[in-house]
């Protein structure tokens, strides 16, 4: 795998005058892209049962939210080496001005092709805003106090799962389900104008290798399985041309795709990860908990809506027991994970609720009581929340340096998948069930077709009238909840060949975060990947880690010099203005203050030159190099299992993060002391 040039680049320099208030600034921007980014794959779901009924065409409802989820996969791998070879920040600019034009377009739709059409292209603002934010993290946020930035930013992964149904259900209910896109209109608008003053603008030092030939074929492969599943038996015949053809593409496509993967130099997912058989039976599972939670997410607002008569946003809070089972079982499982390096009981036991949930939900029709079906909801979200948290951090504990990045991201891609195919099986029973029955149910009802196309118009007819039509939908959601408890059963069989491998402290520092649960977009980036597991590592105590680096470094430097020359030296290698005056405006304290520190500095031998141009000297570019050398040698502790004393391409990395430990965060040579 050619991955020395991109995953063991050297750090990119951050802009001067980066303090805590524009780093927070950065924070926010790159926040509020996030949000959007993690809201639209919810945000739909209460919204559906209305704009199928505006739109019409039934049989591409999933395509709604199976268009969003492949392309935003996709655009995940594009993203992250566009970021590489053009600059984050524009990246992050084009991403989001692509997801503010496809919200618009969204929104305008008077038909499902161009709604379907432009949720794909909505889908790839979305890829490209989460990697890129991601990566932004990682170019302006000292390592030290980056673990906290990330959580926050997973953080955002769990709770728009809440907040989306509740959003989609109340615009759809009291705006218009248009709303649901339009909402991203002026956040969208406030990101780019926010990136524009607030990112630095940190250029590629390196020029990525992108496999162009696998991308396109494993893009084709899915959507053509995807279409497959979602046309059979609705739109055409399963024996029809039509659906043989893409069938075979995609298999085509996919034969293709591993032959690119066989001969390219940095492939997109490296064929040798399939030997491992954790890693095999890992993505597997990932695939199926998608399938599972997606499919879930997607027909229980259209059963409440359509069986049980709740409102949009209604339904969006009565779907909260599958969030709340989720949310819990997800960061309890991480956390024990965390503290214990058991694994296995996870999955094992939430394949067996997810199934024993899908079945309980086959049970439900008109009559149901609300407490039987919260519970319900709550037994399915905890057999997902049990399964998907552990995933990650297993394969993370079994690939080497190299695959760090793809392996992550290749277990995100098939869950991805597995949310496009569950959400595009269950739509394709939905169709057919539904269309077998309907309807005749339209015509015992007596009822005009034309007046029931939504819910809320379904269930303004008397309820005797209707009880045919709520029939027919509530068998349908019964089929579809019944079908997919086989899936859940192959989890199950699945888990039990799952070795419980020895964790590496990096990923069992990464169990709780609740990104890795929620599937956060990762970019394959193996440094980056490192950097962040790093990162969780020294967030569990900072103040340690700085000062173990400060002691073993047996640098001369006192806190005061140190401050000093760590201030100078980061400066003089990014270019800035080295001057006690850019200093002291930087750290807010007045320059005269700070003046006898750097004095003192000078005789001591550490800086020269005059105040409004300080240079450090050769002996304090020496207790420089102290520095980064132990901050190397910790790095390579906190690395010891992953071979990090044996392997080049590793020790490689450590010197490029050990040199940004120190040059994102100065204060490490004075170990967290305040300025002199």
């Amino acid at each position: 795998m050619a991955a020395v040039d991109a995953n063991a680049r050297p750090a990119p320099p951050v802009e001067a005058g980066l303090d805590r208030r524009r780093i927070n600034l950065v924070f926010v921007t790159v926040l509020l892209g996030m949000l959007l980014a993690a809201l639209d794959q919810t945000i739909v779901s209460t919204a559906l049962p209305t704009i199928v009924g505006d739109l019409g065409g039934a049989g591409h409802l999933t395509w709604v939210v199976t268009s969003y989820l492949l392309a935003d996969t996709i655009a995940t791998v594009l993203a992250g080496k566009a970021g590489d070879l053009f600059g984050r920040k524009v990246v992050f600019q084009v991403s989001a001005g692509t997801f503010v034009l496809a919200s618009a377009a969204c929104g305008f739709a008077t038909g499902m092709t161009w709604l379907v059409a432009w949720r794909a292209v909505q889908g790839v603002g979305a890829g490209g805003l989460a990697v890129t934010a991601t990566a932004l993290i990682a170019d302006v946020i000292p390592l030290r106090e980056r673990g906290k930035y990330q959580g926050a930013l997973g953080a955002v992964f769990g709770v728009t799962t809440v907040l989306g149904p509740l959003l989609g259900g109340f615009f759809t209910d009291h705006l218009s389900w248009r709303w649901a896109f339009y909402v991203n209109l002026p956040i969208g608008i406030a990101v780019i104008a926010l990136a524009a003053v607030t990112i630095p603008a940190v250029q590629a030092v390196a020029r990525p290798v992108l496999d162009y030939l696998g991308i396109v074929f494993i893009s084709l492969g899915s959507a053509g399985l995807t279409l497959a599943l979602s046309w059979g038996g609705t739109q055409y015949a399963w024996t029809s041309a039509t659906i043989i053809g893409l069938f075979a593409g995609s298999v085509v496509s996919l034969a293709l795709f591993v032959v690119a993967e066989r001969r390219a130099a940095d492939p997109v997912l490296p064929l040798r990860l399939f030997k491992q058989s954790v890693f095999s039976v890992c993505v597997s599972l990932a695939f199926i908990v998608g399938f599972a939670l997606l499919g879930a997410m997607t027909f229980l607002p259209t059963y409440l809506q359509y069986v049980k008569g709740v409102s949009a946003t209604g339904s969006g809070l009565q779907t909260l027991p599958l969030v709340v089972g989720l949310l819990v079982t997800s960061v309890a499982a991480g956390t024990i994970v965390g503290r214990t390096g058991r694994y296995k009981v996870f999955p094992v036991v939430g394949s067996l609720l997810m199934a024993l949930g899908l079945f309980l939900l086959s049970r439900m029709d008109a009559a149901t009581a609300y407490w039987s079906m919260a519970l319900n909801m709550l037994v399915l979200g905890a057999g997902i929340g049990l399964s998907m948290q552990v995933l990650t951090i297993v394969v993370q504990s079994t690939v080497t340096y190299q695959d760090l990045g793809v392996a992550t991201s290749g277990v995100t891609f098939f869950r991805t998948l597995g949310s496009s195919f569950g959400a595009a099986v269950f739509g394709t029973v939905y169709a057919n069930i539904l269309g077998s029955t309907l309807p005749a149910a339209v015509v015992r009802s007596g009822v005009n077709p034309a007046t029931i196309a939504t819910p809320a118009e379904l269930h303004r007819h008397p309820s005797a009238q209707i009880a045919p039509i709520v029939d027919a939908y509530a068998h349908a959601i019964h089929v579809v909840f019944l079908a997919a408890v086989p899936v859940a059963g192959a989890a199950f069989v699945l888990s039990l060949f799952l070795k419980e491998v020895p964790l590496r402290r990096t990923a069992r520092a990464s169990a709780s975060d609740v990104g890795e649960g929620f599937a956060m977009p990762t970019g394959p980036d193996s440094l980056l990947q490192l950097q962040n597991a790093i990162a969780r590592v020294v967030r569990s105590d900072p103040k340690a880690a700085a000062a173990a680096v400060r002691e073993s470094s047996g640098t001369a430097l006192d806190v005061s010099d140190g401050w000093c020359v760590g201030q100078v030296h980061v400066r003089e290698r990014i270019g800035a203005d080295t001057s006690i005056r850019a200093i002291a405006h930087r750290v807010r304290v007045p320059a005269q203050v700070l003046k006898p520190a750097f004095d003192t500095a000078r005789g001591d031998g550490y800086l020269d030159g005059e105040d409004d141009r300080l240079t450090v000297t050769e002996e304090g570019r020496e207790e420089i190099r102290k520095i980064v050398t132990a901050a190397q040698a910790w790095l390579a502790d906190e690395l010891a299992d992953w071979g990090a004393r044996d392997n080049e391409l590793l020790r490689q990395a450590m010197r490029n993060m050990a040199r940004q430990y120190v040059d994102q965060d100065v204060d490490l040579l004075a170990v967290r002391a305040a300025p002199p």
